[in-house]
């Protein structure tokens, strides 16, 4: 099991600075990786909103071993060239320590005319993800399909990772469309589709039964990601006895979310200084 923190992209009480901050302290606390988010506007225009690119950059700038990604890029409302040109940069500055994220998007951050049909932006991902993985190569490569068109070349310099940066694939469940999708990639983060009477919380038997799909799909679970997220009690014992059941359960990452509130700020940190909980 690997431990990671879900940051706030809108800053940790508004600052970048304590953001990277936390960063840096997650890294010297043993915790193996920092994801944000990818919004234009976060938390539908509530909150203040930095760029997770620029951000990882200054985390990458300023630490050595921990993993750094975004989970998720919208792709269908992103270019692709251009997310590949800012990934592979970003994996060369961080020494090969990228994981790249995609999914569809939320809808309450269609802010400026993206299209809300969720077929649409299924295909637009698909293709989205065979062009930036066909530009990532560092092979010549060209593309024409329904929504993207690339004329013949070689983007250089490749990644630092091989075969490739790792793809995480987002979305809910318990629909099976981005499960399916996330089997013909690297991982699988998945949140849960909130239902009557339920809270939205992935449960460990949520993890069990999105392993028992995938598994079903890939036919091995070998060198595949399976994401589970949430909240643990600042109780270290009772953090490590919650978390432990989604290991159990198959996740092989656990992502903590971190609160952007200034009046949690303090044990916020502290939370993160106590370590993962291994």
């Amino acid at each position: 099991m690997h431990y990671g923190l879900a940051l706030p992209l809108s800053g940790i009480n508004g600052s970048i600075e304590h953001l990277v901050d936390y960063a840096c302290a997650a890294e010297a606390a043993g915790w193996d990786g920092v994801f944000l988010e990818d919004y234009l506007v976060y938390w539908e225009g509530a909150q203040v909103t930095f760029d997770p690119w620029l951000a990882l950059t200054a985390i990458a700038m300023r630490t050595s071993r921990i993993r750094l990604g975004i989970t998720v890029v919208p792709l269908p409302v992103r270019q692709p060239w251009k997310v590949a040109r800012e990934a592979v940069t970003l994996d060369h500055l961080s020494q090969g320590r990228l994981i790249l994220g995609f999914g569809l998007g939320d809808l309450q951050d269609s802010y400026f005319g993206e299209s809300s049909d969720l077929k649409q932006r299924g295909a637009m991902l698909d293709e989205g993800l065979a062009v930036l993985t066909g530009l990532l190569s560092g092979q010549p490569f060209s593309y024409q399909g329904t929504y993207y068109q690339v004329k013949p070349l070689t983007f250089q310099p490749a990644p630092r990772q091989q075969p490739r940066i790792p793809i995480w694939i987002g979305g809910f469940w318990p629909r099976r469309a981005p499960a399916r999708r996330a089997a013909r990639w690297d991982g699988f983060c998945p949140a849960k589709l909130a239902g009557d009477g339920e809270d939205g919380l992935l449960t460990p038997g949520d993890v069990a039964a999105i392993r028992r799909f995938l598994l079903a799909e890939r036919g091995s679970l070998e060198g595949f990601d399976l994401v589970a997220g949430g909240s643990s009690p600042q109780n270290p014992v009772e953090a490590r006895s919650q978390v432990l059941q989604f290991a159990e359960a198959g996740a092989t990452w656990w992502v903590e979310f971190i609160s952007p509130s200034a009046k949690e700020a303090a044990g916020t940190l502290h939370r993160i200084q106590q370590g993962p909980p291994r």
